[in-house]
């Protein structure tokens, strides 16, 4: 079993919400009353374990209590009652680029901000260019930070925390800094933390970028612990709340039995006829099994898991990949190929698409799909956005956009 790398165990927080609040002795003396607050608890009866060498995700919505946790887990804040406890040098990212001086320039900035984090100058000394390479502002490094876009600013910032190399790692919204092609640096970053066995605690709303690299994960809502577990069930349950979707009883919604009347299964979201139902889709390759990250140009499998309740004759299955950013980039069923699926008959089954070499270039894609049969008029069960996987930059490499094309230059004629 997995040690833990952090304890927290029955934490409750509170903060005085002030409705009448003196601002001086001389009013106190004056209203003879102190002031007049109402008792807020950000975080109520939590209790749960980080796993060593894990990335653990904190959702919720605003004020739900992920970043109170985060600093009391960081000793910034003290719980009212309860105990927290973790294993190793611990180092937060709560606010990125605070301590940073708008009159020094990013070299000097560096050493300060490194120090603050608990660097040494050796340390730091023999870090400095790597740290300079990961923020991509080495133009103007020996420039003052007052000058620097928002964007140089949080990256510089962000690039001397990530660089602390600490045995726990404490992140608050960092998916939100920088452009794609910095944050696609931040997940790898991540990756490297977790194959050296360090824990990374992360708080972001970037729920789908989570999917992609968090082992586990915990759902706050209000202060109290909804759901905490692998990432990929947490999230799940947490987007099924936050959209308003449940699942459908037999009275609601003739989709939550079969034809025949027996339990379909259906896990929330899904919808269709009930024939069959899809229980997960996996991302395979030769190599590694089961991942969630791959490479462009990578061979790879996508499985499609099923629960089959009653016999469907002719099935079509279809598959589909959508960019985060919500457009369509892909979709093919075997209607449109030279081959044709065999009955379904009950029980348990998966069907692969194997492809050869992933077009697309480096970002954040979901897998979806589903099960159709009468020339696709009829659908026996669909799941949208049912698995989150990144791409990082492979072979072939190409310019812009999502996809590559395997192109190639030639045939240059001039003086015509």
């Amino acid at each position: 079993m997995t040690s833990s790398a952090v304890v927290v165990s029955d934490v409750s927080k509170s903060f005085r919400i002030y409705r009448d609040r003196n601002k001086s002795i001389k009013a106190t003396v004056l209203k003879r009353s102190r002031a007049k607050y109402d008792e807020f608890w950000a975080l109520k009866d939590i209790d749960l374990e980080i796993g060593q060498g894990k990335t653990f995700g904190l959702l919720g919505n605003n004020g739900s209590g992920k970043s109170t946790l985060l600093k009391c887990i960081a000793q910034i804040l003290e719980p009212n009652k309860g105990l927290i406890t973790h294993v190793g040098r611990v180092a937060a990212m709560l606010e990125v680029g605070s301590g940073f001086h708008p009159e020094l320039s990013g070299r000097d900035n560096v050493y300060l901000n490194g120090a603050i984090l608990g660097m040494s100058k050796g340390e730091i000394d023999r870090k400095f260019d790597s740290i300079v390479d990961f923020s991509g502002v080495a133009d103007f490094i020996d420039q003052p930070v007052k000058n620097y876009s928002s964007g140089m600013y949080v990256r510089l910032g962000f690039a001397v925390s990530i660089h602390v190399e600490p045995d726990i790692l404490l992140v608050d919204e960092v998916l939100s800094v920088g452009d794609m092609a910095f944050q696609e640096k931040c997940t790898e970053k991540f990756a490297d933390l977790r194959r050296d066995g360090r824990t990374v605690v992360v708080v972001s709303h970037a729920v789908e970028q989570m999917r992609s690299f968090c082992d586990d994960a915990a759902w706050l809502r209000k202060g109290k612990l909804m759901g905490v577990g692998s990432a990929q069930d947490v999230i799940n349950e947490y987007a099924d709340q936050a959209h308003n979707i449940s699942q459908p009883s037999a009275s609601a919604d003739s989709s939550a039995s079969g034809p025949d009347g027996a339990e379909t299964g259906h896990a929330k979201g899904h919808y269709g006829s009930g024939e069959a139902t899809i229980d997960r889709f996996e991302l395979l390759t030769g190599n590694d099994g089961e991942v969630r990250q791959v490479r462009t140009g990578d061979p790879v499998t996508i499985r499609m898991h099923f629960t089959c309740h009653q016999s469907v004759e002719k099935p079509i299955f279809g598959f589909h990949i959508e960019h985060d950013s919500g457009f369509l980039v892909w979709g093919h069923n075997n209607e449109q190929s030279d081959w044709t699926s065999p009955p379904m008959h009950p029980g348990k089954g998966s069907v692969d698409l194997v492809i050869p070499s992933l077009p697309l270039r480096a970002g954040v894609f979901r897998i979806g799909g589903g099960i159709t049969t009468d020339r696709n008029a009829k659908t026996v069960d669909a799941y949208l956005r049912a698995l989150t996987f990144s791409v990082g930059s492979g072979d072939p490499f190409e310019s812009v956009g999502v996809a590559v094309m395997h192109s190639h230059f030639d045939n240059l004629v001039q003086g015509k």
